[in-house]
């Protein structure tokens, strides 16, 4: 059900046509403007309000959700180290390893496959979750992203399958389930529980419901790193493509909530001391500092910088290849796991656990080496929250197969949490052994690259901080045995190493420099860590795209990036728009709109009348010219084909063959041939539409220069709006005005909101064919609009920073000549165009 189109020369996917995009535009229709006019300062302060309470308890209940995830998977994880760990020390006198390896695989298995289970009743809570996110806050609607049986599948698989040993982490998920969460809570309905229903009429549209995704969005960040900046900055560059002052305040806010609730009860319930702030996110890196007894030691020097940017470029190089293995893994899975039966996924996922795990125990026991633990390294900590780290870095040190007062340092990396070992790589002032951190970084590598796409809820961040970590440690050893660099602190390497590596795979900039920060508590690494990930972005970027883009493209999601390539400025609106229309008239009986509506995918029609008084100058020579567009005669053949079917089967009516019969119209005299155009227009401009009804279908014989005459446009009317008037029986009959059609409210028409009835599920017949629908109170009069000469990239800037859904294009005289969507600016849409453009040069 994901896979785009293959291309069969490429092996390329290509944006599937099938996505939607959302409204982030305002439909200004009859139904809004009442709103507004009852709209007064109390009320919008009201709204305001409502507001500023919806986003303050999306972040609490996002900060609950991540309490219930990090509580479960810290209880079922130690109940399995305990039990596996007693096991391992009874049997290394006895002999019966392969017992205590049962153990560890009954455990894994177990937890692996529910995690399995709960995916294949939601598909969508596979994977990370932040593709989907990214992908929605772009502008288009994924199905079942957002639901809430999604967010409770995400959020019990990811503890499943991080208790199930594993390598994935719960901060991606995490994000994802406070998305979910932010367009549920203020909906206050759901799919999944349809007897719960609150009266509450806030809210009801996509605009809304985006600005409340971005705001769960960068909660979930916040909740998972405690970093609320961090959060807000995520949202901003991961895709909302538009972003006012306001909203960055609300997520902000939303994100401090998140961070701060999680704070709250992760302290009081481990600490026992409620109220004392000590843990501030999931994942938290602890506090960076020298041992008081080493003068030489500085967390980094300028000398370091220049080996920093050369672990930046090995970090994106890894990256890279990271990437380029998980994109062939992922096709293959779309070739030959998917289209087979869902057992074949949950086999998949087990074979999985299986491997990791017995070569996370075979690991540790045969690839360990025993070394020295370091007896002065804490001495002089005084702080609480440092002692308590110490403690928790010592408690987690593995002693396996090794004498005392040693350590075996690759049980201590795997035979732990991944949380403890990446605190083991920052603060453990005993070493590891560069072959261990060589094999380690080595199976990690492969092991999460083989992981990161099967069916279990997964995240990506702590693998590959866990993976770049190793990396990073293992630079510091080499330079301290090898080089001699006495002054170099292991800790500061391994952050770098990590934010390298995380670098060269997500490609994120902004936001995973500031989340680093934020993580680290320590401002002066800004500096480094900033430098770090630009260099491995440039050097992954080289190669190929971050792993999410790469997953959004697997997908065949109409993505668009922030902006177009210079050399598309080339290619104008008129190259890349749909001429093909299918429109609607003003009045238009219903058997015509059913017939539309059933025969057609389109998701919005433009409202026209088509324009007599401009047809003389239409005709010239051998082509058709339509106000500085130019059809060569073959090129309209398909328009006009179309157009003829449908006079003849679905009886649409032009709004000029249609017969007044108000007794106060007077009818307008044309105007002279030599007044001015101008002039015409701008007396026309504010005439109301007349009440008109159809006296006969347009005739049969006519040519094809009659059939396609200039269309004047006057507004877009969505499919979804068509439906909700044929569904509540708006429509007037011939021998009535059309001011005797009923009227929706705002309310009414946004009711069946987000899901409106379908045109397949109407009952034909409780509809009266002959009966007329007025369209034009429902329809958008005012929709952002472009000349044919506009060029591309303004078209893009335009499409992509107000959230539009369709773009008509409209000629110097008001009529339509084609309309663009989504589809029309995908990257690789454009292309095309462009070799086109080329070729016709």
């Amino acid at each position: 059900t994901i896979l785009g189109e293959t291309h069969e020369e490429e092996d390329e996917i290509l944006p599937r046509k099938d996505y939607e995009s959302l409204d982030y535009d305002r439909c200004i229709n009859d139904p809004y403007l009442e709103v507004l006019e009852s709209m007064d300062n109390k009320k919008a302060q009201r709204y305001e309000a409502v507001k500023w309470v919806m986003v303050f308890a999306i972040g609490v209940c996002t900060g609950l959700v991540g309490l219930f995830v990090d509580f479960f998977v810290r209880l079922f994880t130690q109940l399995k180290f305990r039990v596996v760990q007693s096991s391992v020390e009874e049997c290394t006198e006895k002999g019966c390893l392969a017992l205590s390896l049962l153990e560890l695989l009954g455990f894994n298995l177990t937890f692996v496959f529910l995690a399995s289970l709960l995916v294949l009743i939601q598909p969508v809570a596979a994977g990370s979750g932040i593709p989907e996110i990214k992908c929605y806050l772009n502008g288009v609607k994924v199905p079942g992203v957002v639901r809430l049986r999604t967010v409770v599948c995400k959020a019990m698989g990811v503890l499943f399958s991080v208790a199930g040993g594993l390598f994935v982490g719960k901060e991606g998920p995490m994000i994802h389930s406070g998305a979910v969460v932010g367009a549920g809570l203020p909906q206050f309905q759901s799919i999944s529980l349809r007897k719960i229903q609150f009266n509450f009429p806030y809210f009801r549209s996509d605009r809304d419901k985006r600005d409340f995704v971005s705001a769960g969005a960068a909660a979930g960040v916040a909740a998972a790193f405690g970093a609320p900046i961090g959060g807000t900055l995520f949202s901003l560059e991961e895709g909302s493509s538009f972003w006012n002052q306001g909203l960055t305040w609300k997520v902000l806010f939303c994100s401090m909530a998140a961070t701060f609730t999680l704070n709250f009860f992760r302290s009081g319930i481990q600490f026992g001391s409620w109220g004392s702030f000590q843990l501030p996110g999931l994942l938290n890196f602890g506090e960076f500092k020298c041992s008081e007894s080493d003068k030489k030691c500085h967390l980094w020097t300028a000398v370091d910088l220049g080996f920093f940017i050369l672990m930046g470029i090995v970090g994106g190089l890894l990256g890279a290849t990271f990437n380029c293995l998980n994109k062939r893994l992922a096709k293959y899975r779309m070739r030959n796991v998917h289209p087979k039966p869902k057992l074949v996924r949950v086999l998949e996922s087990l074979l999985v656990s299986l491997t990791t795990t017995v070569v996370v125990f075979v690991a540790s026991m045969v690839l360990g080496e025993c070394r020295q633990m370091s007896s002065t390294s804490h001495s002089g900590n005084d702080t609480l929250s440092l002692q308590g780290m110490s403690e928790d870095v010592n408690s987690s040190i593995k002693t396996f197969f090794c004498p005392n007062e040693t350590y075996n340092d690759m049980a201590t990396l795997f035979f732990n949490p991944q949380e403890s070992a990446i605190l083991q790589l920052f603060h453990q002032d005993g070493t590891f052994s560069p072959v261990t951190l060589s094999l380690f970084f080595l199976l990690y590598f492969l092991l999460s690259c083989w992981t990161y796409g099967i069916s279990v809820p997964s995240g990506l961040f702590v693998p590959s901080l866990l993976c770049g970590a190793a990396f990073g440690r293992l630079v510091a050893n080499l330079l301290k045995s090898y080089i001699g660099l006495d002054h170099i602190y292991s800790g500061t390497f391994a952050l770098i190493g990590a934010a390298s590596f995380l670098g060269g795979v997500v490609r994120m900039t902004i936001s995973l420099t500031v989340i680093l920060i934020e993580s680290t508590n320590e401002i002066t690494y800004g500096l480094p860590i900033m430098i770090t990930l630009m260099v491995a972005k440039w050097t992954g970027d080289f190669f190929n795209k971050g792993i999410y883009d790469i997953h959004v493209n697997l997908r065949g999601v109409p993505l668009l990036e922030w902006e177009t390539e210079v050399e598309m400025d080339k290619l104008r609106a008129s190259d890349i728009m749909e001429p093909n229309l299918t429109y609607v008239y003003p009045h238009t009986r219903i058997q015509s709109l059913v017939s539309i509506l059933r025969t057609t995918v389109h998701h919005a029609f433009p409202v026209v009348t088509e324009n007599r008084g401009n047809e003389r100058e239409f005709m010239k020579g051998n082509q058709l010219i339509s106000n500085n567009i130019k059809f060569k005669k073959s090129s309209i053949l398909t328009r006009a084909g179309e157009q003829r079917k449908r006079s003849q089967s679905m009886k649409s009516y032009p709004s000029s063959e249609l017969r007044n019969m108000c007794d106060e119209h007077i009818a307008t005299e044309e105007p002279p041939e030599k007044e001015d155009l101008l002039q015409q227009m701008l007396e026309r401009r504010y005439t109301p539409y007349p009440n008109l009804y159809p006296d006969q279908s347009p005739s049969e014989e006519w040519t094809m220069e009659e059939r396609f005459r200039p269309l004047t446009f006057h507004g877009l009317i969505l499919r979804s709006q068509l439906v909700t008037l044929l569904v509540r029986g708006v429509c007037y009959s011939e021998s009535q005005s059309s001011a005797s059609q009923p009227r929706l409210s705002h309310a009414e028409m946004s009711e069946d909101y987000p899901r409106y009835p379908d045109i397949h599920d109407l009952d034909l017949t409780l509809l009266n064919p002959r009966m007329i629908v007025d369209v034009t109170p429902y329809m958008n009069p005012s929709p952002f609009a472009v000349s044919p000469n506009t060029h591309v990239s303004q078209v893009f800037n335009l499409f992509r920073t107000m959230g539009l859904r369709h773009l008509p294009v409209v000629n110097a005289v008001g009529e339509i000549v084609g309309i663009i969507t989504r589809h029309n600016l995908t990257h690789e849409f454009l292309q095309a165009r462009l070799r086109q453009h080329y070729q016709t040069i």
